[in-house]
């Protein structure tokens, strides 16, 4: 195993194997917080559920006469009065749609949806996964007044599908994650597009017209360039209010701020100077520098992302818990129980979400597979795919909004009852799903979850023997790519665990290194990686990369002379390289397809063209190259018998 030298200049406090040397920001990807924040808080939305059910039992009165509660407020003449349901409903939800549609556009612009083929799948999968629950709901309450609550039917709740999903264990594809937030996305897009025209009071036009000015406004600040921000709070509050008084469901206002918000990584260039701004304030701190860097932080970071660290916690831990507790509410006995699990309402929404919902997003996917030979097919195994059709079908905070304003008194109770039964018995079914694929014979296993489908490339520039600096066997299955900078301390805690993994995987890895020297941070990192390239045009660059990345600490002009002297080079002919710059070229042709990758930090490894995300760890980056490895043996062709 290699050893560090003493001289390896220590990294700053945090966790071991996750940090990473970048002028602000995190290792964490956006998708992998958003997922996390998802799966946590449907534990909470799960204890507020039991909460509203305990507290509508044993007190009903009180239950319902609090959440009637009439909240006003008042601006002079004007002013909004609700009760507290309706303001939880019509007010906080808001925000919830604002976190899904900056969810939705940070996956259209840099996320798996940015390939529009996989949009389309993603499309194809949320629609018929809500147009056959309400085709079931219609058919069990044709021609009775209750076939009017058809929407109660039809949407999936992020919370509870992700939360399930991360019950159900770490054996699923990561993949499969992606594929169940792509139908959410496109399932939360058609509920709103449901609750604004079908499910929306009589229209008042002026108002509306109102509205229509406001997203005027608001379209033409984006045009000219003004980022999300505190400019747009004053004109988002105006679109609610006249959505309020329109008649048209207000939480539209969310999607619409959200769908506004653009998403790309952060820049290198503009993490860069936040350097220099820390450096400024560092050597004068001023008030006015101190200002300027804030400022100057909060530009490096796309508004996208920026928001969505600040607003999706409240939405996963409060707001949407808070819905639960406003609306899942149900007075619950033997006898209430067996009168409204024999009513066309509860059947209509239980059958439509545990078997409508797997049936529309299953067989939608594969009849799209079919129908366009493959060029539509999901990037997960048909036994995932199975599993996801399962996750879908926990309906729960669009359902029981759209509950309460299609019902109310006895019909209101069944709908909740189909819904809240539908929780359950989705998760039963996703269980039992991924039982029968554990009973599967491995090859025949990683097939069902795994596919032969095309993963989304986040590798802009692709590997190169002739080009690239390659360890290990060039036919490998597996590739591992790090960007890295030599005086960057996690990249030489990452160094003694690429070498784990070489040994472990042997001929299955091949592991290339690219430059990308954060000059701004680490001085003596682009002279480093010149020097390994000049030892490149002798043909030792291994041995040289090996000892400059076990020596971080001494990466002066003297400290290169005598690691060359040490590694074998002819000293004379590296001196010469050294000083005329021979290989400055070829870093910058590195730090060049960092840049189209969109890398602004080290390390940052990606597996077989796909960006990994989190930590370093040998047992995490061993369980992506596993997994790629399966991949790649299950997308090689067979060879005919």
């Amino acid at each position: 195993m290699h050893e560090a030298s003493p001289t390896r200049p220590e990294p700053p406090p945090g966790p071991p194997m996750t940090g990473r040397t970048v002028c602000g920001g995190g290792a964490r990807s956006p998708l992998l917080a958003f997922l996390r924040t998802e799966t946590g808080s449907a534990a909470v939305l799960l204890a507020a559920t039991v909460a509203a059910l305990v507290w509508a039992n044993a007190s009903p009165d009180t239950y319902e006469a609090w959440w009637h509660t009439r909240l006003s407020l008042a601006f002079g003449p004007a002013g909004v009065s609700l009760d507290l349901r309706e303001w939880v409903n019509s007010g906080l939800m808001t925000l919830f749609f604002f976190v899904v549609g900056l969810e939705a556009r940070r996956e259209f612009d840099i996320g798996e949806l940015r390939e529009r083929r996989r949009l389309a799948l993603s499309a194809i999968a949320g629609t018929s996964g809500m147009l056959v629950p309400v085709a079931v709901f219609l058919a069990l309450n044709a021609g009775q007044d209750t076939a009017r609550g058809w929407g109660t039917a039809m949407s999936t709740d992020t919370a509870f599908a992700l939360g399930f999903l991360a019950v159900l264990g770490s054996r699923l594809p990561a993949g499969l994650r992606v594929f169940v937030l792509g139908v959410t996305v496109a399932d939360d897009f058609l509920a709103l597009a449901v609750i604004a025209l079908a499910y929306s009071g009589s229209v008042y036009v002026p108002a509306l017209l109102a509205a229509v000015g406001v997203l005027a406004v608001l379209l033409g600040l984006r045009a000219a360039g003004v980022r999300v921000s505190a400019v747009h709070l004053l004109p988002a509050l105006a679109l609610w209010a006249a959505l309020l008084r329109s008649g048209v469901d207000p939480v539209v206002t969310g999607l619409v701020m959200g769908l506004l918000t653009s998403a790309h990584p952060a820049r290198r260039h503009s993490l860069e100077r936040v350097s220099r701004l820390f450096r400024n304030f560092r050597e004068q701190p001023t008030p006015e520098l101190e200002r300027t860097l804030r400022r100057g932080l909060a530009a490096s970071l796309p508004p996208n992302e920026r928001l969505q660290r600040m607003v999706h916690p409240w939405t996963g831990y409060v707001i949407v818990p808070l819905f639960a507790l406003a609306n899942a509410g149900l007075p619950v006995s033997p006898s209430r129980l067996a009168h409204t699990l024999a009513s066309p309402v509860t059947l209509g929404i239980l059958i439509g979400y545990v078997a409508g919902k797997p049936i529309g997003v299953a067989g939608s996917t594969w009849l799209a597979a079919r129908l366009s030979r493959g060029r539509l097919r999901p990037s997960i195994g048909w036994g995932a795919v199975a599993t996801g059709g399962g996750l879908a079908g926990a309906g729960f905070t669009v359902a029981l909004l759209i509950a309460t304003l299609a019902f109310d008194g006895a019909r209101l109770e069944e709908a909740k009852t189909g819904v809240l039964a539908a929780v359950v018995c989705s998760f039963l079914l996703s269980w039992l799903i991924t039982r029968a694929l554990a009973l599967l014979p491995p090859p025949a296993r990683a097939r069902a979850l795994l596919g032969g489908g095309e993963t989304v490339v986040d590798l802009a520039e692709p590997v190169d023997p002739g080009r690239d600096h390659v360890r290990g066997p060039p036919s490998a299955p597996v590739t591992l790519v790090e960007y890295g900078d030599y005086e960057c301390p996690y990249c030489g805690l990452a160094e003694p665990v690429v070498r784990a993994l070489l040994a472990e995987f042997g001929d299955d890895v091949r592991y290339v290194w690219r430059h990308l020297p954060l000059t701004d941070v680490h001085p003596d990192a682009q002279l480093a990686a010149e020097a390994a390239e000049a030892a490149e045009r002798q043909g030792r660059y291994w041995p040289m990369h090996d000892v400059l990345i076990s020596h971080q600490g001494d990466l002066r002009p003297p400290d290169l002379l005598r690691h060359a002297e040490a590694t074998g080079l002819d000293t004379d002919r590296f001196r010469r390289d050294l000083r005329e710059g021979s290989g400055a070229e070829r870093v910058a042709e590195d730090v060049e397809s960092a840049d189209l990758s969109g890398v602004s930090g080290t390390p940052t490894f990606f597996v077989n063209g796909r960006r990994h995300h989190g930590a370093y760890d040998i047992a995490t980056l061993s369980a992506a190259v596993r997994a790629a490895r399966e991949r790649a043996v299950l997308a090689a062709p067979r060879p005919r018998r």
